[in-house]
């Protein structure tokens, strides 16, 4: 496992609350993006779902591809801007008619695409009385695990639901990630509860730095979202937070910091691999 960066950095995340009108999405992801980095960002994420977030969970996405205008228009932002820039997730067309990729696309300072990262884990739940989703009626799932490799340290790349699974961060982490990105729309109900707590609890078993843009408040229909988008450190301090509205947040990711954590608690390390061993998934 290799160690952090020395490179220090100010990260972004941009919080929206984005709905079916994918020019709406653009001008307040482009006008929120500027400002991030009117404030000195360097690298800035933007939340799940940022250029159409569907109101149902049986609307159809829109079929985009990371050569269409919405791809292409942040890539000359980025280049413009000349900053690392995160979109959280397109739904990108696959070979499957009337399912979607759920893809987040890492565009670096150049305005090149450096990585992209396909969503493994799909929200099918049914909370009675609250909210019935089943993204995998419209959604293919992803197979890999992504690192992006930049001068500010290794990113490892998830979306939202993926949060909730444990062994792909440490994957991540197996494979060199010190800061960990969770772009997510999570829903009201759910986040209330589990958004703070997952997030803080990814942080802190990893020792890692997680940077998570999320969608915030009413769409339209039934979708409400949580918010809170954050930046937290590997001890799980919360570094930065966007309060409820739109907007971002700004902290600096020192990468000495994680060093420091991973020296004076060198959990990482005391992984015993021998015992911990691959179970079959039990259903009832």
């Amino acid at each position: 496992m290799s160690g952090p960066n020395s490179t220090s950095f100010r990260a972004g995340v941009v919080q929206l609350r984005s709905t079916e009108s994918s020019e709406d999405n653009l001008e307040a992801s482009v006008r929120l993006v500027r400002a991030a980095a009117s404030d000195g960002a360097e690298f800035i994420a933007l939340p799940e779902n940022f250029a159409f977030l569907a109101l149902e969970s049986s609307t159809a996405h829109p079929e985009m591809t990371l050569e269409g205008s919405e791809v292409s228009a942040m890539r000359a932002l980025a280049r413009e801007l000349g900053v690392h820039l995160l979109l959280g997730s397109i739904s990108e067309k696959s070979p499957i008619p009337d399912r979607t990729y759920n893809t987040s696309v890492w565009i670096d300072r150049g305005g090149d695409i450096a990585a992209t990262y396909r969503k493994i884990h799909l929200f099918d739940i049914d909370i009675p009385g609250a909210e019935s989703h089943r993204e995998s009626d419209r959604i293919v799932p992803g197979d890999d695990a992504v690192i992006v490799e930049t001068e500010f340290g290794r990113f490892g790349l998830t979306i939202c639901y993926d949060l909730r699974f444990p062994e792909l961060y440490r994957e991540l982490v197996d494979r060199g990630a010190t800061l960990l990105c969770m772009p997510a729309a999570f829903t009201l109900t759910t986040g209330r509860d589990h958004w703070h707590p997952l997030l803080r609890a990814r942080a802190i078993e990893n020792q890692c730095h997680v940077i998570a843009p999320g969608q915030w408040g009413h769409h339209g229909g039934r979708r409400r979202s949580f918010g809170h988008s954050c930046i937290i450190d590997p001890w799980g301090t919360i570094l930065a937070e966007v309060p409820d509205g739109t907007g971002y947040a700004i902290a600096r990711i020192d990468p000495e910091r994680t060093r420091r954590v991973r020296s004076q608690l060198p959990a990482l390390e005391h992984r015993r691999h021998s015992v911990v061993k691959e179970v079959p998934c039990i259903q009832d």
